[in-house]
């Protein structure tokens, strides 16, 4: 699957969620390319549902900074209650301000779009097109 995602920016997966695991699972963590083509490095994020929000928050601190060009955020909130939902989501602002592209499925994709810069809507289908967020669009 190709995909091309903006660099320094949070991007969120829309659509059913069986739509959006599939579409994660069809990504590949080893084929990247910066704008020129070069390959470049991709990192996958995701914890278990026991996991404590501190180990998550590690997590997303650990990609600050680092090789990876997009980080793909793989259900990272799963378990979490709205409150630490939000504090995981909000660090990837900083994952994203360091120049890599994320991109986020969430079990809470209304919770991941207060972070988002930009949207994809999966189909059922598979396919993927971008999603105008109206409070992005002024």
């Amino acid at each position: 699957m190709s995909l091309r995602l903006p660099t320094g920016s949070v991007t969120v997966l829309l659509g059913p969620s069986v739509h959006r695991r599939r579409t994660m699972n069809r990504l590949d963590d080893t084929t990247g390319r910066d704008p020129v083509g070069r390959r470049a490095a991709v990192l996958r994020v995701r914890a278990r549902e026991a996991d404590p929000v501190a180990d998550r928050l590690a997590t997303v601190a650990s990609v600050r900074g680092g090789i990876a060009a997009v980080v793909l955020v793989d259900r990272l909130t799963d378990g979490l209650g709205s409150r630490d939902r939000g504090r995981v989501l909000a660090a990837l602002r900083g994952v994203a301000a360091d120049g890599t592209a994320v991109l986020v499925d969430d079990v809470d994709p209304v919770a991941a779009l207060a972070v988002a810069d930009g949207a994809l809507r999966v189909d059922d289908r598979g396919g993927i097109e971008p999603e105008e967020l109206a409070y992005l669009a002024s």
